[in-house]
């Protein structure tokens, strides 16, 4: 029976030590969310970082614009925040409203701000070996896999999925830890082939059930990243739960797994960039 990779219970213990970090700066740090419309799933996702950076505390300031904020006026906010210097990271809630494009919106983000390791410049350093920030779910992974010795050198990790949020830059901090890195794809070539090779398998795919327990190979550890709400309203994963828990060595749940890790790796880039900002950083 696969050891369950708790999220929940690690990201407890993460905050507790961000509090006690934060609160030993000049000045707490502060995060600016930009949230436009009015999606219900992102006013969740914010409402939950707002309660995030209280209990750690980070100082949030949330600026809701209309679902039909120009494409000028959202740039302008976004010039003001990178100027202003009571403002260590910057976030910007995605999607955005239909008929707003989203990257010049992240490129226009001040590197130093972009605690979501989205700005090309930020992406490039994660590829250089020199990253400024970690993107959050993929530093999450790591984190969870670190906090229970699962080790990635030397071991075959395989990623379903190849998005810049997840599936890539994960890849990039696998090979950086000397693994063995296949990234798949919708159109990759037997995939449980794929899988059933890997020590480590994460799937990013979006696609409930997609992981079943013949596409495992016994004891590795599965990580399922996403997040899919069913017909009856529930959230569930990639990774088909009670066939693939026999199987696995390591599994993380759906709801409970990355998902927090993914939001404490958030609170720790914005810790990261107000002790860079005050001349505080311990790296």
């Amino acid at each position: 029976m696969a050891v369950k990779l708790d999220g929940a219970a690690l990201a407890a213990k993460l905050k507790a030590r961000i509090r006690e970090d934060a609160s030993a700066l000049s000045r707490p740090p502060a995060l600016a969310v930009v949230l436009a419309g009015e999606d219900a799933a992102s006013q969740i996702y914010v409402r939950g970082k707002e309660r995030d950076c209280a209990e750690c505390g980070i100082r949030t300031r949330t600026h809701r614009l209309p679902a039909d904020v120009s494409q000028e006026a959202l740039l302008a906010l976004i010039n003001d925040l990178n100027r202003d210097e009571d403002v260590d990271g910057v976030l910007v809630q995605l999607p955005l409203p239909e008929g707003l494009e989203a990257r010049p919106v992240l490129h226009a983000l001040s590197p130093e701000k972009d605690v979501d390791c989205f700005h090309p410049l930020n992406t490039g350093l994660l590829a250089l070996g020199e990253p400024r920030f970690l993107p959050c779910t993929p530093a999450g992974v790591l984190a969870l896999l670190d906090a229970y010795e699962v080790p990635v050198r030397r071991r075959r990790c395989v990623i379903i999925g190849r998005s810049h949020l997840v599936g890539r830059p994960l890849a990039q901090l696998f090979t950086a830890r000397d693994g063995t890195v296949t990234l798949c794809h919708s159109k990759t070539n037997d995939l449980p082939g794929l899988t059933r090779q890997a020590d480590i398998l994460v799937s990013a795919a979006g696609c409930p059930g997609l992981v079943t327990a013949d596409m495992v190979k016994p004891g590795a550890a599965v990580v399922d990243v996403s997040m899919n709400r069913g017909a009856d309203g529930k959230l569930t994963g990639d990774v088909d739960y009670p066939a693939v828990e026999p199987v696995a060595g390591f599994l993380t749940p759906v709801p409970g797994g990355v998902g927090p890790m993914t939001r404490v790796c958030l609170l720790q880039n914005v810790l990261r960039a107000a002790r860079l900002r005050q001349g505080e950083s311990r790296d």
